[in-house]
């Protein structure tokens, strides 16, 4: 390659690795309390869109970042956060966690239950360790998965559904239990509900039951926060 080519490859090279980057765009933040919606897919999707008009109604002047990477197992998203920096960009006050499907899936991932709590520890561990300008950690409110309605061939199979109840969901919530946090009980919104949960994503119907189950979780501690900030000097 003559050497006058090589700058026009590499910049050529750095647009399109740009344009294949899956990191969310973070808009202006404008001083609101954030709310960080960590997870793959069913975040992905649009219960955040439906969590902000929510919450958006009742007043509440808050920021709803859809941190949501399709595909995502929990090792895949340990990495995500590392590369896009996203908790130190948005310093969320509060983040809704919810990962596990893509853990189960058997043509890529397949994490084994040990392996599965460990990276959901350290994703926890990594906001824990962030601090706001008041010196608090973001407050991590964490989710069990929906069922797996569906064998989905080359993807998941009659383990995968078994394994939501049995391996998964359980850890997710000894891990809970463990570390103090708040339980949202995805798997509750939509189990025995199949016109909400038709396959592996929810139907529009099912992301708006999403959103109204975390706008339940989230109302009333967003509005004992503002209470106590207008109380300060």
């Amino acid at each position: 390659m003559k050497p006058f080519f090589r700058p026009l490859l590499l910049i050529l090279l750095n647009f399109v690795m740009a344009g294949c980057r899956r990191d969310p765009v973070v808009p202006v933040l404008n001083g609101r309390p954030v709310i960080l919606c960590a997870g793959d897919s069913i975040t992905a999707a649009s219960y955040p869109k439906h969590l902000k008009k929510l919450l958006a109604r009742d007043g509440l002047l808050v920021q709803v970042i859809n941190a949501g990477i399709k595909g995502d197992s929990s090792a895949e998203y340990i990495r995500f956060l590392e590369r896009s920096q996203i908790i130190e960009r948005t310093a969320p006050h509060w983040v809704l966690l919810q990962l596990g499907t893509n853990d189960l899936r058997i043509d890529s991932h397949a994490t084994a239950t040990e392996q599965f709590i460990e990276n959901l520890e350290a994703i926890i561990e990594r906001f824990s360790r962030h601090r706001l300008r008041d010196g608090s950690s973001p407050q991590v409110i964490l989710a069990t998965i929906p069922p797996i309605p569906v064998e989905v061939p080359w993807h998941f199979n009659a383990r995968s559904r078994t394994r939501v109840e049995t391996e998964i969901n359980p850890a997710i919530r000894a891990v809970a239990r463990r570390r103090g946090l708040i339980l949202a009980d995805v798997h509750a919104v939509f189990a025995g509900r199949p016109r909400l949960l038709p396959d592996i994503h929810p139907s529009e119907k099912g992301y708006l039951a999403l959103a109204e189950m975390w706008h339940r979780i989230l109302k009333p501690r967003i509005l004992h926060a503002t209470a106590v900030a207008q109380k300060k000097p």
